[in-house]
């Protein structure tokens, strides 16, 4: 792995675990044996390694899901929804530490006065929506789905799943004990009504 990657993860499971402002690039300097002089050069500032790690997850929630839908073929707009809801979670948990690090005050108070920080945060979330989004467009067209907002639609269907992730996030319940019920929930929400 290389040294980049790895002050990548050490800073993202101790900002995760311990908030941005409680880990000192000393700390970080100390678990990856990387030189505190080294992280400054690849990154700047903390916070420049803090928005590194912001850009890495929004690239790879952009590669990851367009991998999905690449390796995948929906039957209907409803089962990419589906889909769609399914990769979030999977992904999420395969990204614990930086989706608690996205869950946190921090990204929010930093995006209030830095612009890198706010396009950060705006992309990743834009993205999901829109692929929710997409994916009810296609329902619509398809006959799958019933007459519903496509727009808002997706962003309550993401609040939804996003919402779960958090309860992970914060260890209060494992959303996978809720998928079936989320599906559910989902399928009666997007279902074409009489």
């Amino acid at each position: 792995m290389k040294r980049k990657e790895v002050i990548l993860q050490a800073a993202s499971r101790l900002f995760s675990d311990k908030g941005f402002k409680e880990t000192s690039v000393s700390e970080i300097s100390e678990i990856t044996g990387v030189a505190e002089g080294t992280i400054f050069y690849h990154y700047k500032s903390k916070e420049g390694l803090f928005l590194a790690i912001l850009e890495g997850l929004k690239n790879d929630i952009i590669q990851g899901f367009e991998q999905y839908y690449k390796e995948r073929k929906f039957g209907s707009g409803l089962e990419r929804v589906e889909g769609a809801i399914s990769y979030y979670l999977y992904f999420a948990g395969m990204r614990e530490d930086r989706f608690h690090l996205l869950h946190q005050r921090y990204p929010y108070d930093l995006a209030a006065s830095n612009a890198v920080c706010r396009e950060h945060l705006e992309s990743i979330f834009s993205y999901v929506v829109d692929t929710f989004e997409h994916a009810i467009q296609t329902g619509l067209e398809d006959g799958s789905i019933g007459a519903v907002p496509a727009r808002k639609t997706a962003m309550l269907l993401f609040s939804m799943v996003d919402g779960l992730v958090r309860f992970k996030t914060i260890n209060l319940y494992d959303p996978g004990g809720l998928y079936d019920e989320l599906i559910q929930s989902c399928r009666r929400m997007l279902q074409k009504h009489p």
